[in-house]
């Protein structure tokens, strides 16, 4: 192998000695991943400005659910308390986490707030147009 720059069979592959690659290491643009990159970054900001959450109640027949969801968690962690080992701890642990995580996430109420409709193409378009231009930078072209 030729220590100038070249491949293995002799020819030349057109980046030289001290070439830098690209963005993912391909010979792909890096201007192109980091434009890419603001304006996913830039759509996604916007987005998620216009965005709001709200809480609701772990309601059970009419009463608060949510300490009754923290039971297998509390006795999972007793469990591993007295024996790191018991496969009954850990299911119980992962069981009240998936439980609670469950309660969290289905509880929640997720508004888009009135806006124009320009307002949400620019909003699209920033986010997709950066999604698309950093995975066309991770090429190599």
């Amino acid at each position: 192998m030729d220590d100038a720059g070249g491949d293995a069979d002799g020819g030349d592959d057109g980046r030289g000695a001290g070439a830098r690659r690209g963005a993912g290491g391909t010979a792909g643009g890096l201007g192109e991943f980091f434009v890419g990159l603001v304006m996913a970054l830039a759509g996604a900001y916007i987005l998620t400005n216009r965005v709001t959450v709200a809480g609701g109640y772990w309601t059970l027949w009419g009463h608060n659910a949510f300490g009754l969801s923290l039971v297998p968690l509390v006795f999972g962690i007793g469990l591993l308390f007295f024996n790191g080992r018991s496969k009954a701890g850990w299911a119980l642990v992962v069981a009240g986490a998936v439980f609670i995580l469950t309660g969290v996430l289905t509880n929640l109420h997720i508004y888009f707030r009135p806006t124009s409709l320009f307002d949400t193409i620019a909003m699209l378009v920033l986010l997709a147009g950066g999604i698309g231009l950093v995975a066309r930078s991770l090429r190599a072209h």
